[in-house]
C-alpha cells in the first residue's frame, strides 16, 4: 500500500467508511458527508478510510489520499440496479483485506445505508479477528420510496431488518429514524444513537454583478425575491404534485421556480396530466443547478422555499434552506419538524392547506419574514453546524471500546 511520506497510522483508531461513492464529494449527501467528516478531522487518534468507486473518481489510482484520508478505489461491473449492492460488498471485502494486511486492532467499518443485509453476517464475521465493529447508518425508509418495484421495495426492508439486527451500533441522522428502528426492531434490542446530518452557514461568494447569476435569472425570467423555490430530486414521494397543483390554487403572483433533475418519463407525464401546469406561467421548471455558489445565491434571494420531503432522515436540503432562505414552508411530518422546530412554516397534504400558506406568507410583515429567518438560522447554528456534527462523530469514534 502506498502512503504519504511521513504518515503514521500506529496507535490510531481505523475508520472504514463504505457505501459513499467517493470523494471529493460530488455526487449527493452521503459524498458531502464524508467530505466533511474527514476535512475537518482534528483529533490525531483517528484516521479515515474511504471507499471510493474508481469508475466516477478522479484519481484511478488504487490509494489516494485527500483531506487526510486514505482513499481505496473499488471496481464494480455495472450490473444494473444491484450494482450498489457489489459495490458495498465488495468495499467491505476490500477493508477486511487492508485490516489484514496492516495487522489492525479494533479496526470500525461503517456502513452507509441498509444495501447489503442478507450478506453483513458474513461479512462482518470477517472483522471478528481484529476485533472489530460494524457501525451502520440506516439512512431514511428506502423501502418507501415509489420509484422502487415491490419485490425491491422488500428487498431492502428485509436488508434492513438485517443491518440492524447485526450491527454494534446504528448512527441515526434523524431522531424519527432513531425511534423507528428502536419500535420496530425491538427484538434485537438495537444500540443506536442520534447524530444528525451538517449544514454551513456561509453566504454565497458571488454577487448580483456576476455573469453566472445574470445569466441565469434573465434565462429563466426570475427575480430575486419573487419567487417560491423548490429543490430536490424527481421522485413522487417528495410530493411534486401537491406542490404544485396547491401552488396553482393559490392567488400568488410569485413564481415557483423548481430545480430538480426532471425527465421525460412517465412520472412527468402523469404530473402534466394532473395538475396541467404547463398552463400556468408562474410554474417554471428551470432543471439543476450543479454550481455550489450559484445554488446558494438562488436560495438565499428566494421568497420563500417549498419542502414536501416525506421519506428519509433529515434532509440535506432541508437544511441548506433554513440556514439561507428566509421563509420556508415544510410538510408537517416528523423529519421535517423536529429539524424546523417553530424556524419554520407547516402544510399538510389536505386539499387547500398548502395554497392557504402560501397566501399567508405572501401576507407576511417585513418583521415576521425576519423573525423567521433568524430563527431558521440560528436553528442551523445550534445544531447543525458541521463542526459540531464532526466532534459529535469523533466523540462516538474514540470513546467506543
Amino acid at each position: 500500500m502506498i502512503f504519504v511520506k511521513g504518515s503514521n497510522f500506529l496507535n490510531k483508531r481505523e475508520i472504514f467508511i463504505i457505501g459513499a461513492k467517493g470523494i471529493p464529494a460530488k455526487y449527493g449527501g452521503f459524498e458531502s458527508f464524508v467530505d466533511q467528516l474527514t476535512a475537518r478531522n482534528q483529533d490525531e487518534d483517528l484516521h479515515y478510510n474511504v471507499a471510493c468507486r474508481r469508475d466516477l473518481s478522479d484519481n484511478k489510482s488504487d490509494y489516494f489520499e485527500y483531506n487526510g484520508a486514505t482513499c481505496f478505489n473499488v471496481d464494480v461491473p455495472n450490473v444494473g440496479p444491484a450494482r450498489a449492492i457489489l459495490y458495498d460488498i465488495k468495499s467491505f471485502d476490500q477493508a477486511i483485506a487492508e485490516i489484514k494486511k496492516r495487522h489492525i486492532n479494533k479496526p470500525i467499518v461503517y456502513v452507509l445505508a441498509c444495501r447489503i443485509g442478507p450478506f453483513i453476517n458474513h461479512l462482518k464475521r470477517k472483522l471478528k479477528p481484529y476485533n472489530g465493529l460494524l457501525f451502520i447508518n440506516p439512512d431514511g425508509h428506502e423501502w418507501l420510496r415509489a420509484k422502487w418495484s415491490l419485490p425491491v421495495r422488500k428487498y431492502w426492508k428485509y436488508s434492513e431488518k438485517l443491518m440492524v439486527k447485526y450491527s454494534d451500533l446504528l448512527i441515526c441522522d434523524s431522531q424519527s429514524i432513531e425511534d423507528y428502528i428502536n419500535r420496530d426492531y425491538q427484538m434485537y434490542n438495537p444500540r443506536t444513537t442520534y447524530i444528525s446530518y451538517g449544514s454551513d452557514l456561509v453566504k454565497a461568494d458571488i454577487s448580483e454583478s456576476d455573469y453566472k447569476v445574470r445569466k441565469w435569472y434573465e434565462t429563466h425570467y426570475v427575480r430575486k425575491n419573487e419567487y417560491y423555490l423548490i429543490v430536490g430530486r424527481f421522485v413522487p414521494e417528495n410530493n411534486y404534485e401537491t406542490m404544485i397543483k396547491e401552488f396553482m390554487m393559490s392567488g400568488t403572483e410569485k413564481d415557483l421556480v423548481i430545480i430538480t433533475n426532471v425527465e421525460k418519463n412517465s412520472f412527468y407525464e402523469k404530473l402534466l396530466e394532473e395538475t396541467h401546469f404547463s398552463e400556468d406561467k408562474r410554474i417554471k421548471f428551470v432543471g439543476t443547478v450543479y454550481d455550489k455558489e450559484l445554488l446558494k445565491y438562488i436560495r438565499e434571494n428566494a421568497f420563500a422555499y417549498i419542502h414536501g420531503h416525506e421519506v428519509g432522515g433529515t434532509n440535506p436540503s432541508l437544511l441548506e434552506a433554513l440556514g439561507s432562505t428566509k421563509i420556508n414552508l415544510l410538510l408537517d411530518v416528523g423529519f421535517n419538524k423536529e429539524v424546523g422546530e417553530n424556524s419554520a412554516l407547516y402544510w399538510s397534504k389536505q386539499s387547500g392547506a398548502l395554497a392557504k400558506l402560501i397566501e399567508q406568507a405572501d401576507a407576511l410583515s417585513a418583521d415576521e419574514i425576519e423573525q423567521l429567518d433568524q430563527a431558521s438560522t440560528q436553528r442551523i447554528a445550534d445544531a447543525y453546524s458541521w463542526s459540531f456534527i464532526v466532534g459529535e462523530y469523533e466523540k462516538e469514534f474514540l470513546e467506543v471500546n
